[in-house]
């Protein structure tokens, strides 16, 4: 038997910190959404209870590193499940983005392996048991759509999908530790804070320029000045005539909006010629 799952990339509307947390944490609100650039995933059952990853991408760690591997781990000691599995990862989401590549497979993982190990797990258990990989996950496993995401980003609010907009991502050739990111956060230096509010009613009313009128990450303020080469493809977009420009979560990568196809085609065009990653993509 073989169960095949899609996991969708994601990018951050908003990101806002609230409050250093107790447990050293730091207490999130963020509008997420779903993009369709995705990879994808095939579960096959093992008669042993060996969990093995196979994927396309010679850089992806295949052994419990993996947050795949690490969601089917939590299945198979949880619910004490006598099978393995093999996991093929045909990889597309660009690896350490901020676009919760490995959150959507660890999320993926839990629902194919729902299926394939037929635990029967509500789609809430599965959000509840994503919690405990990463803060991205319980996002993901609802498997598309637009959501804030409160806590540490496991507390999960669904709301009205985002309109249907065009995304151009850019990633820079270099990758961001999150936890590096989040330690060197400072309120003192947030000057536009996110307005969630404000995001949440340009969606309810399908304001596409309302949304990139409110495009906000506070993570911002760590990763341009650490990584300068970030901020300048943040400017180079905007200078192309995207309508809204964003890093996605703790970068490196940096999204725009374009309002209109045919200017959404030209900027892309443009933006091969200064980055080397380049998604023509749109929210889904």
């Amino acid at each position: 038997m073989k169960v095949t799952e899609l996991a969708k990339a994601k990018i951050n509307l908003t990101l806002d910190i609230l409050n250093k947390r107790t447990d050293g944490f730091h207490e999130v609100e963020m509008i997420m959404q779903t993009i369709d650039l995705t990879d994808q995933m095939i579960f096959s059952v093992r008669d042993d209870m060996e969990i093995t990853i196979e994927c396309d991408v010679s850089y992806v760690p295949t052994d419990e590193r993996n947050l795949a591997y690490k969601a089917a781990k939590l299945l198979q000691d949880r619910y004490s499940i006598q099978k393995g599995v093999h996991i093929i990862l045909h990889k597309k989401i660009p690896v350490s983005a901020g676009l919760a590549g490995g959150s959507s497979n660890a999320a993926a993982t839990l629902r194919g392996l729902n299926q394939l190990w037929d635990i029967g797990l509500t789609l809430d258990e599965l959000v509840t048991l994503g919690a405990e990989i990463g803060s991205d996950v319980p996002f993901c496993v609802y498997g598309g759509g637009t959501a804030i995401a409160r806590g540490r980003g496991e507390i999960i609010e669904r709301i009205l999908k985002a309109p249907p907009m065009i995304v151009l991502l850019a990633k820079p050739h270099l990758s961001v530790s999150t936890s590096v990111i989040y330690q060197n956060f400072s309120f003192d230096k947030v000057i536009h804070k996110p307005n969630t509010e404000e995001m949440v009613k340009a969606i309810i009313n399908q304001d596409s320029k309302m949304i990139c009128d409110n495009l906000a990450n506070v993570l911002e303020t760590v990763t341009l000045p650490m990584h300068p080469e970030v901020e300048r493809l943040k400017e180079q977009m905007q200078v192309f005539g995207a309508d809204g420009v964003l890093m996605s979560g703790s970068g490196p990568t940096v999204y725009g909006i374009v309002l209109k196809e045919k200017r959404a085609a030209s900027i892309f065009n443009a933006l091969r010629g200064f980055c080397s990653e380049v998604y023509f993509v749109r929210t889904c």
